[in-house]
């Protein structure tokens, strides 16, 4: 296992997470802290729409339909959505509070499965709830408003962390892959997968970025190519059965994704289509890198086969983008929203903890060790 020591700009920068750092991300508190705001990622590009939740339907219905996505920018909400309905609860005693967060939670967890981040957030808070049954309700409630902005802000600094290391792996003027969305709608700040390339434009080295679109959801055309265009980083679109091409051509030397969930073996889950993108870069001599802060680690989960994939709408598929049916009705869709990418396809695991190398079974583990 490989660690790169952090710049000494970067220790200073972490320690330094600001208030406009908190409020400026996709996923945040509103001003009186009564309610969680997120940007509705459904409606991007073309709308900037802000909803405001603080009704355990309206966190479940937001998570589930993707309006709030990436496995991070989903375990912010999730903590900011314990803390907010605890709030809102006005209960009598602390008793009846946990009882009532512990059913909060489970309601919750059971809208995305597969993403670890969500489930880990919301433990995380009922265990600190735990810790404090002897308060009472108003101020267990303001240990979990701490708890949950502690949260939102050791995923900032997770994510200069992980793109620290991840810019570390590339030079001036390489061509990053990258499949579906791991920036900062996805996370906080910088992102995961694309954060390599947003640190390196703020310091003036300039990359060539390769977006697949990412059927059937379009997260890589609506998200990703809108993020990096607005960063000002040279992004070119293509479809998703284009990327053998511009590998073939020469225009990429790494790929960079994000995660939803990395199993105890280094196997992988991620947006469906990531898989095909890991054979692809094999076969071309490509690095191909996930990158992800080390609460995607599952050491619960010893391979890529016990992951859960859940399977969506497939209304997706035939009409969710067209003005008319794309699909005859009667036509049966098969539509996983992730697949699992085996661990021999990757090359290394870039968390913010370190730049994680095969055999990732035995690094994994001491990684997460140190956690």
């Amino acid at each position: 296992m490989h660690f790169c020591d952090l710049t000494i700009e970067t220790k200073v920068y972490l320690m330094e997470v600001t208030k406009e750092d908190l409020m400026n991300g996709s996923v945040h508190l509103s001003e009186d802290e009564r309610a969680c705001i997120i940007i509705d990622q459904t409606k991007l590009p073309n709308e900037e729409l802000y909803l405001t939740l603080t009704r355990a339907e309206d966190f479940y219905d937001a998570i589930k339909r993707l309006a709030v996505r990436g496995a991070p920018a989903i375990g912010i909400c999730a903590a900011y959505a314990m803390y907010v309905l605890a709030l809102h609860k006005n209960a009598a005693d602390t008793a009846s509070l946990l009882s009532e967060m512990k059913k909060d939670g489970d309601y919750l967890i059971s809208s995305r499965p597969t993403a670890v981040n969500l489930s880990w957030a919301v433990k995380r808070m009922l265990a600190k709830a735990e810790e404090n049954a002897s308060c009472d309700p108003a101020d267990l409630v303001s240990i979990l408003r701490k708890e949950a902005i502690a949260i939102h802000t050791e995923d900032i600094e997770m994510c200069c962390r992980i793109s620290e290391y991840g810019l570390s792996l590339i030079k001036p003027g390489d061509g990053v892959l990258t499949h579906c969305n791991a920036g900062p709608l996805a996370t906080s700040k910088y992102g995961t997968a694309i954060g390599p390339l947003l640190l390196g434009k703020e310091r003036g080295i300039e990359f060539k970025a390769f977006a697949d679109e990412t059927r059937p959801l379009l997260q890589g055309a609506r998200l990703t190519s809108y993020e990096l265009d607005k960063a000002g980083i040279d992004v070119t679109l293509i479809c998703d059965n284009m990327a053998s091409m511009v590998m073939k051509n020469g225009w990429v030397q790494a790929c960079f994704v994000g995660c939803d969930r990395i199993a105890a073996n280094g196997d992988f889950a991620n947006k469906i289509g990531t898989s095909g993108v890991a054979i692809l870069a094999k076969h071309y001599g490509i690095p191909f890198y996930t990158l992800g802060p080390r609460s995607t680690i599952d050491m619960n989960c010893p391979t890529g086969a016990d992951i859960k994939i859940e399977e969506r709408d497939p209304d997706e598929i035939k009409e969710m983008w067209y003005e008319k049916p794309m699909a005859p009705k009667s036509v049966k869709c098969f539509n996983p929203s992730f697949d699992v990418t085996d661990h021999s396809l990757l090359t290394a695991i870039v968390t913010d903890a370190g730049i994680v190398y095969p055999p990732f079974e035995e690094n994994l583990k001491k990684i997460m060790k140190d956690k």
